[in-house]
């Protein structure tokens, strides 16, 4: 007999409560009186005992329907929670989201569009990792990320990569480099140089990408030394290590014993692209990559010029 029991019982019978006259209830819920009797009668037989005292001048709540009153409230309210909590994952607007960045990402308009994003979708769990983008690509595959923000990661099988962010490499010498005071240099100007460079492990194509710069040139740099972060690379090239070479974010750092120099006629660029899983339909997925998209289109458009008064 349970089984009969549904919620607009329970949405009945709490109107009924509440107006203490079925009336008055019925109009409430927008339904005449003889049925709104006959489903009354229904729930009490279902439970087994009276819920309303009914005398010709008053309806009143047995001990049992005050009990059930509040229970009624409880489940009703409970309901309706579980349904908004549904339609807010159902539309992104909740849940969990695990994220991993490369580091140089933190130069660029990363930061603001993360922090947008919180500001935006608060109920989001945000967790964020730091990692290279071949562990982040791994993570993403296995399941571990939900989403990733890569450096030149390139087509990777099973997931979904788009650049969101694209920016020319330059040149990163010491201060006391004899070319460090010009704007631009040649490529093949640091054909002798020693290079600090981050390691291979970190991304394979990453790792290639700005090397091929010097290629082109006929001359594959000499890494003397590697490094696993940008701004251990940028110390060791201002202490007089070697030189490198770096997207141009890096001049963002701004250490005083650093010269970031164009490359003159590099045609090669890097890419700060967005990953996950191929096939990925949560919407708490979506809609971060949306935000993403955004964020950095906005940061990348070209800022209009004041006009000059006469």
């Amino acid at each position: 007999m349970d089984r009969d029991l549904e919620l607009r019982h329970l949405r009945y019978f709490v109107a009924v409560a509440e107006e203490l006259h079925f009336g008055r209830a019925a109009q409430r819920l927008h339904l005449a009186q003889p049925p709104l009797s006959q489903q009354i009668r229904k729930l009490e037989e279902i439970l087994g005992y009276p819920l309303f005292l009914r005398t010709s001048r008053a309806v009143r709540l047995t001990a049992a329907g005050e009990i059930f009153l509040e229970r009624a409230r409880r489940t009703l309210r409970n309901v309706h929670e579980d349904i908004e909590e549904a339609r807010s994952i159902g539309r992104g607007d909740e849940g969990s989201l695990r994220v991993g960045f490369i580091g140089s990402g933190m130069l660029t308009a990363l930061p603001a569009m993360l922090g947008r994003y919180r500001q935006l979708y608060p109920r989001v769990q945000l967790l964020l990792s730091e990692s290279y983008t071949a562990g982040i690509a791994a993570a993403l595959t296995r399941g571990a990320l939900d989403a990733g923000f890569l450096r030149d990661g390139g087509p990777i099988e099973g997931l979904h990569t788009e650049p969101l962010f694209t920016e020319p490499f330059v040149a990163v010498l010491p201060s006391t480099h004899r070319l460090a005071g010009k704007a631009t240099i040649s490529p093949a100007d640091l054909r002798d140089e020693p290079f600090v460079y981050f390691t291979p492990s970190a991304g394979r194509r990453a790792y290639e990408k700005p090397l091929s710069i010097f290629e082109a040139h006929g001359f594959r740099p000499n890494v003397v030394q590697e490094a696993p972060q940008w701004l251990t690379i940028l110390r060791l090239v201002g202490a007089g290590l070697g030189v490198s070479v770096g997207p141009a974010c890096t001049r963002q750092l701004a250490l005083p014993n650093i010269a970031c120099p164009g490359l003159r006629g590099a045609r090669v660029t890097s890419d700060i692209e967005l990953a996950y899983r191929t096939g990925e339909d949560r919407p708490v997925v979506a809609t971060f990559a949306q935000v993403a998209r955004s964020s950095f289109a906005a940061e990348t458009k070209p800022h209009p010029t004041k006009r000059k008064t006469a």
